[in-house]
């Protein structure tokens, strides 16, 4: 009799399963702030999907909002399905995973390493680029530490065709060309091509220099900063269509006798201004203090910018490397998930300001102490007033939402 009452409860389990499978795994997704949560990536791990789903290796799925839309949907390199959630103020949203055939999804973050122009490792979403430098750029001597911002006004990819619009090998050599015989000519031929003018979609107008740009980190020993140079060895762990990561592994620098050497893994969704970035540091004696923050291209009494080592952020208005050429504003900040023990701008005098920073004024900092074997956890990012921000303070908000956020992340569960 046990062994028919047993059949019957396996029976009925597999049936139960098979029933889960059918009907799909729920995501519930909460928020408890009081913010619009809008199109905010989320994460669950695959192999519990997978799981409850019964799949094979091969199978794939789908994910649906409450109203039956599909959505897009990427699996990470570190086993995590992702999509972009939106949940009212204090409000819970649901979700459906099921087994099915999903649509195609247009790319809308992506990036690669650009050996052709000195190593550069170049990424974007569908609101901003970025890139970092690369050893055949230190190779030249330039000291370019920071990241840099390439600002874009078009949901597309666009960095690509700007490299190679900028370094056609015909074009750069009819240029040298001309630069012998109609130096105006020449001018106006490197000008329809370059990626320093805006063709329709955006431009590089950011300068970066001998600092740590648009959000970079670096170690304080003995209350100097102590600049890491250009990337070693690179490992693209993310192409898109929803985000990119980057690997980033620096070369040693000597810290009271110890090679420390820094990884960063860099990450940019979709439908986000900022990139979320991951500092370890490797051999590391004793605690250390670390700075993040942005260059200031402007003497203090001038600077627009706000910070604050309580709520996590620091934003700045850029003026951009040409202010006459009406490239309207750079925003850039960064937001701090963890406590950081102070925010502030740190001027330059003469002659660090001209002989060491490239010109810049000083730089908006953010201060935290690391732990050896710890990570830190930030993110840096930056918007555009001729691409969705139209002032300081539509900016300025985002930044402080965006600080609000990230101490506050959505929950998830699966159902």
């Amino acid at each position: 009799m046990s062994k028919i009452k047993n059949l019957f409860l396996g029976a009925f389990i597999v049936l139960l399963a098979t029933s889960c499978a059918g009907d799909g795994v729920k995501v519930a997704v909460e928020n408890t702030t009081a913010l619009e949560r809008q199109n905010e990536m989320i994460e669950v791990n695959m192999d519990d999907v997978a799981a409850r789903l019964q799949l094979a290796d091969t199978a794939q799925v789908i994910v649906l909002d409450a109203t039956g839309n599909q959505l897009p949907y990427q699996i990470t390199y570190d086993g995590k399905l992702i999509f972009q959630a939106s949940v009212a103020p204090n409000a819970t949203s649901v979700y459906t995973i099921k087994v099915g055939t999903p649509e195609v999804v247009e790319v809308l973050a992506c990036g690669r390493q650009y050996p052709e122009r000195v190593d550069d490792i170049a990424w974007e979403n569908d609101l901003t680029a970025y890139r970092m430098y690369g050893p055949a750029l230190q190779a030249t001597g330039e000291r370019a530490f920071g990241y840099d911002v390439w600002v874009k006004s078009v949901k597309e990819p666009v960095v690509e065709a700007r490299y190679a619009s900028e370094l056609n090998p015909e074009t750069m050599e009819q240029i040298a060309k001309l630069r012998k015989t109609n130096p105006q000519a020449a001018d106006e031929l490197y000008r329809s091509v370059s990626y320093h003018v805006d063709h329709g979609n955006g431009l590089d107008c950011y300068k970066v220099g001998p600092t740590l740009g648009g959000g970079a980190t670096a170690l304080v020993v003995d209350g100097e900063i102590v600049y890491p140079y250009c990337y070693k060895t690179y490992e693209i762990l993310d192409n898109g269509p929803l985000r990119f990561t980057v690997k980033a592994v620096y070369n040693p620098e000597n810290i009271k006798g110890n090679d420390v050497v820094e990884t960063r893994i860099i990450s940019l969704d979709a439908g986000s201004q900022l990139n979320k970035t991951v500092v370890t540091y490797d051999n590391l004696a004793a605690p250390t203090t670390v700075v993040a923050g942005v260059v200031l291209h402007n003497p203090l009494d001038e600077c627009r910018y706000i910070a604050s080592a309580e709520d996590g952020y620091l934003a700045y208005a850029d003026p951009t490397d040409n202010v006459n050429n009406n490239n309207g504003t750079i925003y850039v900040g960064c937001v701090f998930p963890e406590a950081i023990t102070e925010a502030k701008p740190v001027m330059y005098e003469e002659p660090e300001k001209t002989e060491l920073r490239g010109g810049a004024d000083g730089q908006l900092l953010a201060y935290t102490e690391y732990a050896p074997g710890s990570e830190l956890v930030y993110y840096w990012g930056s918007g555009w007033s001729k691409y969705g921000f139209d002032t300081d303070e539509a900016w300025n908000t985002y930044i402080q939402n965006a600080a609000v956020a990230k101490r506050n992340p959505l929950k998830v569960t699966l159902k």
